[in-house]
């Protein structure tokens, strides 16, 4: 049996954790710079408040409605996270974290275990220690303990937060209850071509033939299709597996109509991305760079432009990927435009034990060391002390956060104060 623990409205709880004052009421958390809602309690979705709303344009609706609106706090939330986690970790030694605020449990050996009352614990003692309330699915497989969470939080005074799919009935019940757009795994496009095909429900889509969900999508599809049935074809993952892609976006606390801003802005960008490569040892053939303006300025057209570099050798050397990105930069820049938004993005990435030499070009050999010395000394004195000459020394990412509410748990200014 496997168990998919998830926190409801997990941002609204953690800051309902420490403003009590807040409990029942709406609370809206928004994004990056305070840009658009990301996440909301149960009060602001019953006011119809949009995920993804653009707050300028719903700042009087929020206050109409006396919705609570707070910026991000990302500090706050992976500390909770990591606690809850922590917690789920003594109930089994098979966990998967899938996300910030949900994970799986396979229960190996539970045979004897009165499932329900083993949810309850859970439960109670993840609110008792956290404060954080949470709903809990149980089944044979992953899919199925997906379906019996959505259940779940579907009806909590019914369900009291648990739902156990333990037989045949229930599983069939409740994949006819489930529609095919809310299974997940399955996103817009597959939806629309399961919905062509009859599939209304998760029901429908496991009475397709195997043989022609093989033929027609992928062993992806396939294997959701057995793990609806009651078949375990998706395991436990129990290891990190390495990003194939990194990227490092920012939106600007102010636009940027200068070359030398923008260039600073991605040779920083680049250096995020290189020392995350070096942490998960990998290397990387490709470098995309991106510029965005204002796509709310009215006095301009919203212009977007891409650039993408092929290297030819694998490299991890933020000397390296810098000036790449920054000749990337350079030729899609146009003069006259304020630019709100960029990014780097390396892709192509390989094992730096592992990987194709090239005959004729390849890695300064000085680079290897002098990396690993900067990143010794970055990690000794807590923070990026060491940078790029063309970088600002005393400039630091700072997002918009206005509604900002105090690190509670991770800065011990900011500790509630008990009198």
């Amino acid at each position: 049996m496997f168990a998919l623990i998830d926190c409801n409205n997990f941002y609204a709880s953690c800051e309902r954790v420490f403003n009590p004052n807040l409990q029942g009421k709406p609370v809206a958390i928004l994004s990056n710079n305070d840009g658009c809602v990301i996440s909301m309690s149960d009060e602001a979705k019953k006011l119809q408040l949009p995920f993804g709303a653009p707050i300028f344009k719903w700042e009087q609706f929020c206050k109409s409605n006396n919705i609570t609106v707070l910026s991000s706090n990302y500090p706050l939330y992976g500390d909770m996270s990591t606690r809850v986690m922590n917690i789920l970790a003594g109930f089994s030694p098979d966990i998967e974290v899938y996300s910030i605020d949900e994970s799986f449990l396979e229960l190996k050996g539970f045979e004897n275990y009165d499932l329900s009352n083993y949810a309850t614990k859970m439960r109670s003692k993840i609110l008792k220690w956290t404060g954080i309330p949470t709903c809990v699915g149980i089944a044979p497989t992953k899919a199925l303990s997906k379906v019996a969470n959505k259940i779940a939080r579907s009806n909590l005074k019914q369900s009291k937060g648990i739902c156990i799919i333990d037989s045949e009935e229930n599983r069939i019940k409740a994949l006819k209850w489930t529609k095919i757009g809310n299974v997940w795994g399955i996103g817009s496009r597959l939806k629309k071509r399961l919905q062509a095909k009859g599939c209304e429900t998760a029901y429908d889509f496991t009475q397709l033939p195997s043989d022609w969900v093989l033929k027609n999508f992928s062993i992806v599809e396939w294997r959701l299709q057995k793990d609806l049935q009651g078949i375990s074809k998706i395991p436990l993952e129990d290891a990190v597996t390495s990003k194939k892609m990194i990227a490092t976006t920012r939106s600007f606390e102010n636009t940027y109509a200068d070359l030398e801003n923008i260039t600073e802005r991605i040779s920083t960008f680049a250096s995020s991305c290189a020392k995350k490569l070096r942490e998960q040892n990998s290397n990387c053939h490709v470098i995309t760079v991106f510029l965005r303006s204002n796509r709310f300025d009215k006095n301009q057209a919203y212009l977007k432009e891409n650039k993408t570099v092929f290297l030819s050798y694998p490299t991890d050397s933020t000397l390296t990927i810098s000036s790449a990105a920054i000749a990337a930069v350079k030729t899609i820049f146009k003069e006259g435009v304020n630019y709100k938004k960029a990014g780097v993005i390396i892709s192509g990435l390989v094992p730096n034990d592992n990987f194709q030499l090239n005959l004729f070009s390849h890695e300064n050999p000085k680079h290897k060391p002098l990396m690993s010395a900067i990143d010794n000394l970055n990690k000794k004195f807590k923070g990026d002390k060491i940078k790029l000459g063309n970088q600002d020394l005393n400039r630091t990412w700072k997002m918009k956060q206005n509604r900002l509410s105090k690190k509670f748990t991770t800065n011990i200014n900011e500790v509630l104060i008990v009198k």
